[in-house]
């Protein structure tokens, strides 16, 4: 919604395909977030947190002059720390 309005404001028009194809990095900020992958908990504010850092890590790796193909590794590395913690936390709170 916030993209969209932003382009709307700025442009006078929106792309309805604009995400197609986006699906991964909307997951991995929704669950660095703190939503689970299984479902059942997570907040509204946490995937805004999640997809400002996603935001803020591509553009800062286009700015310092990398390969624009570490944002994927980046992603898939917080997506499996996220999951991990996510199993770790679960499991402790299961055994109190």
């Amino acid at each position: 919604w916030f993209v969209g309005m932003h382009q709307l404001f700025s442009f006078s028009t929106v792309q309805s395909g604009e995400g197609v194809g986006q699906e991964l990095i909307y997951i991995a900020a929704a669950v660095i977030g703190g939503c689970l992958l299984t479902g059942g908990y997570g907040s509204a504010i946490g995937p805004v947190f999640g997809a400002f850092m996603f935001g803020m890590v591509n553009q800062g790796i286009v700015y310092a002059g990398w390969n624009p193909d570490w944002f994927k590794a980046f992603l898939g590395v917080m997506l499996l720390g996220a999951t991990l913690i996510n199993l770790w936390v679960r499991r402790t709170a299961t055994r109190r």
